[in-house]
């Protein structure tokens, strides 16, 4: 190191430098010349976190010596604190210097300062995250007081060495790596082994918008973002399934709990009458397609059970590595049609740098079967049943011709006839009593599910990869179904040059499944089935008796016919099977071209091949119907015969296959600019085309025999016309072909402009342009838009804060649309076959023209705050949101001269408006222990304004479906009940049968609310969840309890079963013990009376007044089907659907490295989870579960089950 001597000369009486130039050294020397020439001079200076060169110049400005020293050395040592008092001017000046490795001499009258001749040291070491992986790239500073940092980063090991200074001070060595939480420790002489752990804050500060990614605190838009390892559970499947109560303004709708059943998912209201309600999923930046087309009408139906699942069911959730749901129209806009519904963005596992890491995840799950002794089954049992048979047949209660001989009925009717003796008769009822037939044992089971997945990841700094496999394999609560699951999946990233970085993605699933037919209702079969009828024969064989299964099947001349019947029979001979395969390939190629831009050039092609087929045996009831006969019996032949089906069974058959196509090419903008970088610009411009094919067959067929080698039977023209129902049945044909093509080509633009992470505003905008918007081109073109903003009030106002890390507005307004599929202003044509008759070609009207078919269009608000508080161990955020839908679809009824009875057009305006909060924080975190708790709250509500003449029946407003002027979607009516008749016991209802001119030529809409009262709705007004992770060292507790308030459900039907009379095959609940027998019983019970089909009203009641001719004749609606229908749906039957449910109990132990030291193992994880521990809910609902909430029949709750899992890797 040079020095130089300092040259002073004095100017009244004031002490002036003169420094060479040219030379890199600073000389300091102020105040006054004192002339003293000793080194222990005495000095006081007290000076607190100032720098090295200002404690210097505090201590020679008492002296008259000059100073020079090397500034490089110097300059950079902060926070220097120095207190003497009357010290030496030798002994300051060490204390000053030492603790930062300095020492000085003396030359003349020039203090010389220099780096202290200290040897230098080596520490090494390896990194690694908490699963024991090395990391590669790791960012390591070296800091001593009084010395230079040092700097160097892990290698593709994980391992690090670095030169520090030895002597006596320590040294902190700064371990940081993006997404991890930045660790400082004490280097040492031994080998050191430093473990980071995930910054799941960190990692939420970038938000996957799908097209490209953005810094939350650039973020205009509300978005919610989880890591999939923090939400996902071991008993989840599927990915849906991991976002219930985790997403505020998401509604998770679970109608089943069967395997393989769809939630209904719905992000802020209902945006659409008619069109596809669902949000609309994005895997790595690609819209994904449902494998098959499920009509809209089933999709938006809440009694509908999705097995065929979305289009994300076939990926397995433990490749996935976040979930970001865009809810606003800043968010959404970018992704035109549908993006009114809500986006939910999924992204895929990538690999990581460092060395093969193998990886595998088994969880095995245990679900609980209904048993008779759930709380929320309340039949009778045999002793129970037949009691009640025998009141019933002291009452000389006519029974149902027909009806199957067993229970207390058949007993007696046998006595009775003469059949049995007495002695047989009181010995028959005892056996019946004992039976108890267990339809719960012997229609479901407990199930159990495994999955395993097995992945691998690794890789350098340039290329990394991840890929796995998995096998999922779920058994359904009810026999025969089950659910199989087949995945494979792969993602490679690298830098083929240092401007240009490609990314490939594969993902490929298999999907097999079974489900019963929906008319093998089994869970409504178990609970209205006497236990007194058995299912086996003494001798081990199936009892049949005489039954007609299936209401809509077969010729109507034999809708009285009854053949033989066993529940378990029909199982085992029928079935709905789903088999599909998907295949998706994306790749990216990004290329660099200055520091601020980049262009990227994207593609993916998907195809999926999907095969539904539906089979009836032979031995089935169903096909006893079409046949007119038994199975073991010759079929009838003639007219007479009624045979549609002489010989085999069912076997109808649906084949889909789809493809799609996208590619993308796209610019992004990343400029700051200023003196301090203040000014930032990003922007993202594109274009996309897309192409989607689907071809599809569909075929009814006869005569298949399965346990006959998959064969038909082979007929000839003469034994056709001794079965001529059949052969007319044939000749009709059944095939059908469908094929669709679709070209959509769009344009999107996105800008944001931030200011010293002030403020920050955003314009987005789409086009769409396709062959399914219209003929005209100003309605070929949709454009969608949104401008948004968001203000750091935090920097704004408390820029100094500690406790305050962020205090963020944020608003945004914005305009998406949509357009149903197959609907265009044009006439449309289907072209037919040619017609025998005729000679030649036919063809139909398929939808009338509409010129003025316009987009349906969304206008969305939202304002939002976020709140960060204490270093993020309490958070907080809220949005309220607006959204109005004009020229929604709907459909309109036109005369069947037109060729169609209805058509659609832009009829109706929707309104949805709320607002969510969650909040979330720790409590306790220490060393040992942390408490993590975290709750979301959510409302909605929508109005529907529509002038629709859609005609309805009397079941749309009893269930919900029918669309209502003025009211939410969802609401639904019912009866008002006015109580018991104090003589009769019927129930009373004001259906205007004394006033019946009243209702005369009034559509069924008018009368409705006339004569039925509203009972609310099937959807709740709020929901929300309460998650909370007490951690203590290895060991965590997870819970997580769901809530919603303000929905209605209907409960099971009561009479319905029993219409018809009470036949001796029928179980009835529990409540009938307790109905209307005599006068004065109205006064205690709301159970109306029994009437027997042998009473002379019986008829009356059975057939409601506005059902009948009369009621026809004078133009009144059919408004009510029977006084007990009646009784089923009045609000009586209507209860709250508020439930607080625990639904997931989680125990997991970590092993820490230590633990593993001495085996193969890099990590492992070892976890138990129950779910629905219990629900708290209505006591109205009378122990039914408020998730069975269907309209149509019994649905299978969700059922109580034990997971256990493990995770390792090695």
């Amino acid at each position: 190191m040079k020095k130089h001597q300092l040259v002073f000369r004095k100017k009244a009486g004031r002490l002036c430098l003169w420094r060479p130039v040219g030379v890199g050294l600073f000389l300091l020397c102020f105040s006054p010349a004192v002339y003293g020439g000793a080194l222990d001079q005495k000095v006081t200076v007290n000076v607190k976190k100032a720098t090295l060169q200002e404690a210097i110049a505090a201590i020679v400005q008492q002296t008259d010596y000059g100073i020079s020293y090397n500034v490089d050395e110097i300059s950079h040592i902060h926070d220097v604190s120095l207190s003497v008092k009357d010290e030496s001017f030798e002994e300051a000046l060490r204390q000053c210097l030492a603790p930062y490795g300095f020492t000085f001499s003396l030359h003349g009258q020039t203090v010389v300062i220099s780096a202290a001749n200290v040897p230098e040291r080596e520490v090494e070491g390896v990194v690694v995250d908490a699963a024991g992986e090395p990391l590669v790239g790791v960012s390591i500073i070296g800091h001593q007081k009084g010395a230079e940092d040092v700097r160097c980063i892990t290698d593709i090991n994980g391992h690090f060495k670095l030169k520090v200074p030895g002597g006596g001070n320590k040294t902190k060595l700064t371990f940081r790596f993006i997404g991890f939480e930045e660790k400082v420790v004490e280097a040492t002489s031994k080998p050191m082994r430093v473990v980071l752990r995930e910054d799941t804050q960190k990692l939420n500060e970038i938000v996957k918008i799908g097209y490209y990614d953005q810094r939350r605190g650039n973020l205009t838009g509300s978005v919610t973002s989880v890591m999939m390892d923090d939400i996902l559970e071991p008993n989840m499947t599927t990915i849906d399934q991991a976002l219930e109560g985790r997403i505020p303004d998401l509604l998770f709708m679970q109608n089943s709990g069967e395997v393989g059943a769809t939630a209904r998912l719905r992000v802020r209201g209902t945006s659409t009458l008619v069109g596809n309600r669902e949000p609309l999923w994005v895997l790595d930046g690609f819209v994904l397609q449902d494998p098959v087309d499920v009509s809209t009408e089933q999709l938006n139906d809440p009694d509908y059970i999705n097995y065929v699942g979305n289009a994300i069911a076939g990926i397995n959730p433990q490749d996935i590595e976040r979930i970001d749901v865009l809810k606003d129209a800043s968010a959404t806009a970018l992704y035109g049609t549908r993006a009114s519904n809500g986006v939910i963005v999924v992204t895929t596992k990538k690999g990581r740098p460092g060395p093969p890491s193998i990886s595998y995840a088994n969880n095995t799950k245990f679900t609980l079967r209904p048993r008779y002794s759930d709380r929320n089954i309340n039949l009778m049992n045999s002793q129970e049943r037949m009691s009640f048979g025998k009141d019933l047949c002291e009452l000389h209660y006519v029974f149902p011709s027909g009806m199957p001989m067993v229970g207390y009925e058949g007993a007696y009717y046998r006595y009775q006839t003469g059949q049995i003796t007495y002695d047989e008769f009181l010995a028959e009822c005892a056996r019946y009593e004992t039976t108890n037939t267990d339809w719960f044992k012997l229609l479901t089971q407990d199930a159990w599910t495994q999955q395993h997945t097995l992945s691998i990841s690794g890789g350098s700094e340039s290329t990394r990869y991840y890929a796995s496999i998995g096998y999922t394999s779920e058994t359904g609560t009810i026999k025969t179904e089950y659910v199989d699951r087949y995945t494979a999946s792969m993602n490679i990233m690298t830098n083929i040059t240092h401007d240009l970085m490609a990314n490939v993605r594969l993902n490929g699933n298999i999907q097999k499944k079974n489900h019963l037919p929906s008319d093998v209702a089994v869970l409504d079969y178990a609970y209205n089935t006497t236990r007194a009828l058995p299912a086996y024969n003494e001798d081990g064989s199936l009892y049949y008796y005489k039954n007609h299964g299936y209401s809509s099947v077969g010729d109507g001349s034999k809708h009285y016919n009854q053949y033989d019947y066993n529940i378990i029979n029909e199982m085992n001979n029928t079935s709905d099977e789903y088999s599909g395969n998907t295949f998706m390939a994306s790749v990216d190629l990004t290329y660099k071209v200055k520091d601020i831009v980049d262009l990227t050039a994207a593609a993916s092609y998907s195809r999926s091949s999907t095969l539904q087929t539906t089979w009836y045996g032979e031995k089935t009831n169903y096909v006893a119907i079409l046949k007119n006969g038994e199975a073991d019996e010759v079929p009838i032949p003639g007219e007479t015969g009624y045979c549609e089906l002489p010989y085999g069974g069912v076997y109808n058959t649906t084949n889909t296959i789809n493809e799609s196509f996208t590619g993308r090419l796209q610019a992004n903008l990343h400029w700051s600019f200023g003196d301090d970088k203040q000014h930032l610009i990003t922007s993202t411009a594109g274009y996309e085309v897309n192409m989607a094919r689907s071809n599809g067959i569909s075929d009814q067929t006869r005569g298949y025999y399965k346990d006959r080698g998959m064969k038909y039977v082979m007929m000839d023209s003469e034994s056709l016309d001794d079965f001529p129902l059949y052969k007319e049945w044939l000749a009709a044909g059944h095939r059908s072909l469908t094929a669709g093509k679709t070209n959509q080509l769009s344009g999107y633009l996105t800008a944001a402009y931030s200011y010293y992470n002030l403020f920050t505003v955003s314009l987005s905008g789409r086009f769409d342009a396709s062959n399914k918007f219209g003929s005209r081109s100003n309605e070929k073109f949709l454009p969608v838009w949104s401008v948004s903003g968001r203000w750091n009030v935090k920097d704004t106002f408390f820029p100094t804060s500690d406790k305050l890390g962020e205090l963020s507005l944020r608003l945004s307004y914005g305009k998406t649309g949509n357009m149903l599929d197959g609907e265009t202003p044009n006439l449309l044509i289907n072209q037919g076959t040619m017609d025998a008759f005729y000679g030649e070609n036919t063809s139909t009207v398929a939808s009338l023209p509409n010129p003025n078919l316009r987009w349906e269009q969304t206008d969305q608000y939202n304002i939002g705050l976020d709140l960060n508080l204490f270093d993020g161990r309490l958070l907080f955020s809220t949005d309220f949101w607006y959204k109005y839908t004009t020229d929604a679809f709907a459909s309109v009824n036109v005369a069947l001269v037109n060729g169609v009875s209805s058509y659609r057009m832009n009829n109706g305006d929707i309104k949805n408006k709320g607002f969510s909060f969650s909040l979330s924080g720790y409590p306790i975190r220490n060393k040992d222990w942390k408490l993590y708790l975290s709750t979301n709250y959510s409302y909605a509500s929508n109005t529907v304004q529509t002038n629709t003449s859609e005609t309805y029946i009397i079941d749309n407003y009893l269930n919900g479906t029918a669309i209502v002027d003025g009211r939410p979607i969802g609401t639904f009516y019912s009866y008002k009940y006015l109580g018991l008749n104090p003589n009769t016991g019927v129930p009373m209802f004001d259906d205007y049968q004394d006033r019946q001119h009243l209702l005369a030529g009034k559509t069924l809409a008018e009368v409705v609310p006339q004569v039925m009262v509203e009972s609310g709705n099937r959807d709740p007004d709020f929901t929300g969840s309460l998650y909370a992770t007490l951690t203590w060292k290895q060991l965590s507790l997870n819970t997580n309890f769901n809530y919603r308030i303000g929905s209605k459900i209907r409960l099971f039907a009561l009479y319905e079963p029993v219409i018809r009379g009470v036949s001796s095959d029928k179980n009835v609940r529990k409540e009938f013990v307790n109905r209307w027998q005599k006068p004065g019983d109205e006064k205690y019970t709301d159970i109306p009376v029994l009437i027997s089909p042998s009473d002379p009203s019986y008829a009356d009641y059975n057939l409601h007044w506005s059902s009948g001719v009369s009621a026809a004749q004078s133009g009144v609606p059919k408004f009510a089907y029977s006084l007990w229908n009646m009784y089923d749906d009045s609000d009586l039957r209507v209860v709250p659907g508020d439930y607080l449910r625990l639904s997931s109990l989680t125990l997991s132990y970590n092993f820490t490295s230590q633990q593993l030291a001495s085996t193969f193992l890099k990590s492992l994880r070892l976890s138990f989870n129950v779910t629905n521990v219990f629900t708290l809910a209505s006591s109205k609902l009378d122990g039914q579960d408020p998730t069975q909430a269907s309209f149509t029949g019994v649905n299978l709750s969700t059922r109580p089950a034990y997971t256990f899992g493990l995770n390792v890797s090695f």
